[in-house]
């Protein structure tokens, strides 16, 4: 690639990064219902001819959204873990950094425009599902085997275990998100409880 087609895709993606900036903080602010196209791009600077050169449709713009988030959450994950001093200290990182981004207000919101989506598009939940959440735990997955090769760790098997752990450490979090309850005490008693929750889950996979 040439300096001029180098400039010309950096541009793309300034264009783009612009576009689902807006789109993601006027979803927040106002709802994925009540966002329309015109607003995001007034927000973004950009046009409309570029909005779904890049997305499509405001669906498609949601995804993006969405799937940026997802990235953004696993390379957070990958730092947290390795910069643990071994597995245990690790996943009791993770549980609580979860724990944490589910009761955060913005992470609360755009888990209701997930879930109206959803409920109006059962396609929408499936691919949600296949492009977001089993992708968090086929990352995982890959960790647990790595562990398991080199006898930190005996994870039979790998995937079912990693749903066991999201399943383990998001109850509360969700729980608390829905019922809002993000006193201090609250959090402290939830984040109490993660530990507790995760003590069998560490007792027996990560005796080798």
């Amino acid at each position: 690639m040439d300096e001029v087609q180098a400039c010309g895709a950096d541009r793309r993606e300034d264009r783009r990064r612009a576009i689902l900036d807006a789109a993601e903080a006027l979803f927040l602010d106002q709802g994925f219902e009540r966002t329309s196209l015109a607003a995001i791009v007034k927000c973004s600077g950009g046009s409309l001819a570029t909005l779904y050169e890049h997305f499509s449709n405001k669906r498609g713009l949601l995804r993006a959204v969405l799937d940026r988030r997802r990235d953004e959450n696993l390379d957070d994950h990958a730092r947290l873990i390795d910069a643990a001093a071994d597995p245990a200290d690790a996943l009791r990182a993770l549980a609580h950094w979860i724990h944490d981004y589910f009761i955060d207000p913005r992470s609360v919101a755009m888990m209701r425009i997930m879930i109206g989506e959803s409920l109006r598009d059962p396609q929408f939940a499936r691919d949600l599902h296949r492009d977001v959440h089993l992708v968090h735990v086929h990352k995982l997955a890959e960790v647990f085997r790595r562990w398991t090769a080199e006898g930190k760790a005996r994870f039979e098997d790998a995937d079912a275990a990693a749903e066991l752990y999201f399943a383990t450490v998001m109850c509360n979090a969700e729980l608390n998100a829905m019922l809002d309850a993000k006193s201090r005490d609250a959090v402290a008693a939830s984040r109490a409880q993660i530990e507790w929750r995760l003590e069998p889950f560490l007792a027996y996979f990560l005796t080798p």
